[in-house]
């Protein structure tokens, strides 16, 4: 009767107790500077349009409203990308391919295949 409540009274105060491993030290956030967006993409397309999502959607669309226009040899800043899901074949057919992913850029989106890692 003692070793169990022993035991009971041991993994009480494990699962209570804060992992010493969990917990950051007081000044590590202060001391890893967060990391600016560094990847930048070259615009391949003639003239590719960034558009905005429409209402609440997360995901540009082909028909969703124009912002503004880049234009071949831009090169532009987007460490994030929007996945479009379709139930079949691809959410857009632009720069001569088809495909899902947007990528996130200032004021909006543009498509992937559309843009060329620099």
């Amino acid at each position: 009767m003692i070793a169990a409540t022993a035991v009971a009274t041991f993994a009480a105060t494990a699962l209570l107790a804060p992992a010493a491993d969990a917990t950051p030290a007081p000044g590590a956030a202060a001391t890893t500077p967060a990391k600016a967006c560094a990847t930048k993409w070259k615009v391949t397309g003639k003239k590719v349009a960034v558009r905005m999502p429409e209402g609440n959607a997360p995901v540009a669309a082909p028909d969703s409203p124009v912002v503004r226009y880049l234009h071949r040899g831009d090169v532009v800043r987007s460490c994030v990308e929007a996945i479009a899901r379709t139930q079949s074949g691809p959410a857009y057919h632009k720069c001569g391919r088809g495909g899902h992913v947007w990528r996130i850029v200032r004021g909006g989106q543009v498509p992937a295949t559309c843009l060329k890692r620099v």
